[in-house]
């Protein structure tokens, strides 16, 4: 079972810059990972959901660098990204990753190549969601993140709801 994570927009607000030693920060109020904790706490009854970041954090900063943000209870739980270093080199696939792909497709791709049991994306972004994948997204407001209670009120329905019918293996 896999959670595809986004940052911006869900873990804290979306306006976030680098600064001229290329170092994140927010624009706006709040604080950079504000609402880890929260995502933390949701998940810690479901110990089978396994995270891949898809963030745009890894393509410009680093996986390694975009995991080492995370709280050590999410870290633990991060098995990839939908975006790898490979890609870079490849140009069709970096032009259409940066130009051509919204963040279903990117999030697609990779469920096409890991095959999980079931997945679900926690983002801000909806451009290109089909009505057909919906239930795969829980679509955060841009500005609050999981600090809007709909928002991780409906994160934690959908894994109740998909973890209680998907029983872990003892």
């Amino acid at each position: 079972m896999i959670l595809y994570l986004d940052f911006d927009g869900v873990l804290h607000a979306e306006d976030v810059a680098l600064d001229a030693q290329h170092r994140p920060f927010l624009r706006g109020p709040g604080t950079l990972f504000e609402h880890a904790d929260c995502l933390a706490t949701a998940l810690a009854p479901y110990p089978q959901v396994a995270i891949v970041l898809s963030t745009n954090w890894v393509r410009v900063k680093s996986f390694r660098y975009a995991v080492q943000r995370l709280p050590l209870e999410l870290r633990r739980r991060v098995i990839g990204a939908t975006w790898h270093s490979r890609f870079a080199v490849q140009d069709e696939l970096h032009f259409w990753w940066l130009h051509s792909a919204s963040r279903y497709d990117q999030i697609v791709g990779d469920v096409s190549r890991r095959r999980p049991r079931w997945w679900l994306a926690l983002d801000d972004d909806a451009h290109g969601w089909p009505a057909s994948a919906l239930a795969h997204l829980v679509h955060c407001d841009s500005q609050h993140g999981l600090g809007e209670p709909r928002a991780l009120r409906q994160l934690e329905e959908r894994l109740a709801a998909q973890c209680a019918a998907r029983p872990s293996a003892p």
